[in-house]
């Protein structure tokens, strides 16, 4: 995580160096777009890779990866 603000605190003659952090991560959830038959994502190609097909634009739906290879659809 990098600084976001860089400074000091006197106190007289006492100074103390701070560093100031962000306290969030980006934890967000990725979206795929996923075949609508099996519930596969596709690839770029919009190829279904368990149906070997080609999948048009009405054919996708979106869901969201919960394990690697696996999604759910909304």
């Amino acid at each position: 995580m990098h600084t976001v603000w860089k400074g000091a605190i006197s106190f007289g003659l006492v100074t103390i160096p701070v560093k100031l952090h962000a306290a969030t991560e980006d934890k967000g959830i990725k979206l795929r777009q996923i075949h609508d038959k099996c519930k596969k994502p596709i690839k770029q190609e919009k190829v279904c890779p368990i149906c070997n097909e080609d999948v048009d634009s009405k054919s996708l739906v979106k869901g969201y990866e919960y394990a690697s290879g696996s999604c759910y659809g909304c």
